[in-house]
């Protein structure tokens, strides 16, 4: 049996979902937290509260990430400079965007363009194995 509680939970996380995949469909379009609030719904600080608690991240990081992502596959698989991928991905500021490439991915975007990914995997692998997880990991050591 289903209770009014788990009911509310249930459609609190929809809305937040809502909202999530506009992040993903419009991340390189300005964004803000009002907007986003309205999609889901909710108060901008109940909405900040509660997609923290189910994603892991604020919007705000999780945008960033998505944007991030983006990038990285751009710099992979194109040509463009580090300027016209940062305005493309939705970053208005290469030095934001430089900072923020360094503190997820690890290295800068020019780095990581040199470095190249790895090649010759099937699309998916690539993705899953090259997709950055949370802000702070590529500075954290891993555990013993």
């Amino acid at each position: 049996m289903i209770t009014a509680m788990s009911r509310a939970v249930e459609e609190s996380n929809r809305r937040l979902l809502r909202a999530r995949d506009a992040m993903d469909r419009t991340y390189a379009q300005p964004l803000d937290v009002p907007a986003l609030a309205r999609i889901a719904c909710v108060s901008e600080a109940h909405f900040i509260r509660s997609f923290r608690a189910t994603f892991g991240e604020t919007p705000h990081r999780y945008l960033q990430r998505r944007r991030v992502e983006r990038a990285m596959f751009l710099l992979r698989e194109t040509e463009h400079s580090v300027t016209d991928i940062c305005l493309d991905v939705g970053f208005t500021s290469l030095g934001t965007f430089s900072r923020t490439f360094r503190e997820i991915v690890g290295q800068s975007p020019v780095d990581y363009r040199s470095r190249g990914g790895p090649r010759g995997a099937p699309t998916c692998f690539t993705m899953a194995w090259m997709r950055p997880s949370s802000f702070g990991e590529a500075g954290t050591p891993p555990a013993p």
